[in-house]
């Protein structure tokens, strides 16, 4: 193989390797493993091909820390948690944006399905929501409580049970990613004409400003978490479908370790969207400013932190290798 097709064809993977072993993070030992026995097989093979190149030296280099962040990652346990949080998780989430994008995209485009159907065909809401759930609203809606579902439950036992359903629906949006991304486009889809015939129903009662401000308390982490988790199922279907310049396997096993990895980092937010709708969401006579200003915190978390922070971490990851490369070129 001549040099210029070798370098072609894996100097995207070096590149991927060297800022992963530049960054200022703690590194996970199965990667620095994975990237290891990737790198030394090529830096044998460039040893053997073009023993006096500048890639073989190039290789020698990087395998070189390489080898010395596995030393070092042995020491590292204590900062482990907290790096993963702050630096880890964020540049898995970069790198999935664009599955992120489109989850979000059929997310919306659901949800339109849903308002439009519930508005030209009235037997619409009860089909996709229940009669049982439509009955007790407009019940509730007679008494002058809408919302009065969020406080028909114990607030022990309703957390618990909520937790646990936003777990298991984030989980399913994740996991029905194997079949080639469309399981996790098809809970997209079901859960966004959900959300769109349900917003429908209480627009056509004059209730829309009102139950957006209840609902959404607790909605706008929560449907944040579906969409997440969708994105993740895609990018995990993808690994499989588009391996790239990796075998298929290898592929496929880093993306689902990386969608491991934003299914662990929801869990914060599994137990924050259980809290809202178990012990905030029932206040349905808050005053709106106090509903407003927490369901706009809520949203500006959601976008700082799968949204600025994965963008920072990105920028400071390549400003770290940009600057490790002209130091060594000096």
């Amino acid at each position: 193989m001549r040099e210029a097709v070798f370098v072609k064809l894996n100097g995207d993977k070096w590149k991927e390797i060297e800022s992963y072993v530049n960054f200022d993070q703690a590194k996970n030992p199965d990667t620095l493993a994975e990237y290891y026995i990737q790198l030394t097989d090529d830096l044998s093979f460039a040893r053997t091909q073009y023993p006096k190149s500048n890639v073989t030296n190039y290789l020698n280099s990087i395998a070189s820390k390489l080898h010395h962040s596995i030393y070092i990652n042995k020491k590292e346990k204590s900062s482990r948690i907290l790096t993963f949080w702050t630096k880890e998780l964020p540049l898995v989430v970069y790198n999935m944006r664009k599955e992120l994008l489109i989850a979000l995209i059929v997310f919306s485009i659901a949800v339109l399905i849903g308002v439009i159907s519930a508005k030209n065909d009235a037997t619409f809401t009860r089909l996709i929501l229940g009669d049982s759930y439509v009955d007790m609203t407009l019940k509730n809606i007679e008494k002058g409580d809408p919302t009065g579902v969020y406080s028909s439950m114990s607030r022990g036992f309703m957390f618990a049970y909520i937790t646990v359903n936003n777990i298991r629906v984030a989980f399913a949006a994740f996991a029905l990613g194997l079949f080639f991304s469309i399981g996790s486009g098809f809970i997209l889809l079901q859960n966004g004409i959900m959300l769109g015939a349900f917003q429908y129903f209480f627009h056509q009662k004059g209730l829309l400003i009102a139950s957006f401000l209840s609902i959404w308390i607790h909605g706008t982490v929560e449907i944040s978490i579906i969409i997440i988790a969708g994105g993740a199922g895609i990018a995990l279907g993808n690994s499989y479908l588009y391996p790239g310049t990796l075998p298929r396997l290898e592929s496929f096993k880093k993306g689902a370790v990386n969608g491991i990895k934003v299914i662990i980092g929801l869990i914060p937010f599994f137990i924050l969207a259980g809290f809202l709708e178990s012990f905030v969401t029932r206040y349905s006579n808050w005053h709106w400013s106090i509903k407003l200003s927490i369901i706009l915190a809520s949203l500006f978390l959601i976008i700082y932190y799968f949204g600025i922070l994965p963008l920072k971490s990105h920028r400071k990851l390549h400003a770290t290798a940009n600057h490790t490369s002209k130091t060594e070129r000096l």
